[in-house]
């Protein structure tokens, strides 16, 4: 008995699109089913090394709630190679600088390195507010559980 491993077509991989309200929502929790989603886990035919996920929309990302004292005590550190180019921010901080990026940076750090996860990084959209332009997509609600 012969059996092969089906690999999808690239080209054949039907692909929609998911909105994700991130209202009240914990930050891990949306940032982790949107990975999920990107990757393609969620469908059958999930293939390590090709693209086999969906697009995802994410709205109210400055909304988006953390457990315990990490407002304060959770810092976001990047150098820029120079003496004295360390930045340091909390949570709290690059909330008001930047409200969509912990999401960001949440969800491109639970997708591979590479040029996969840089294909499945350009997939993601992430709004700080309700509106988004993504409605010609039809994008289905998809609810989280708290």
């Amino acid at each position: 008995m012969s059996s092969k491993t089906y690999i999808p077509d690239p080209n054949k991989i039907e692909r929609k699109t998911f909105l994700i309200d991130a209202k009240d929502q914990i930050l891990g929790k949306v940032a982790a089913k949107a990975a999920v989603i990107l990757r393609g886990k969620h469908k059958v035919i999930f293939t390590r090394h090709l693209d086999t996920g969906d697009r995802v929309v994410i709205i109210n990302a400055e909304k988006v709630k953390v457990t315990g004292k990490k407002l304060k005590d959770k810092i976001y550190q990047r150098f820029s190679g120079y003496p004295s180019g360390q930045k340091v921010l909390t949570l709290e901080e690059l909330l008001a600088k930047a409200p969509t990026e912990p999401l960001r940076l949440a969800i491109n750090r639970m997708l591979p390195q590479g040029p996969l996860g840089n294909k499945l990084r350009s997939k993601v959209r992430i709004y700080a507010g309700e509106k988004h332009p993504h409605t010609a997509q039809q994008p289905v609600a998809l609810e989280l559980n708290k």
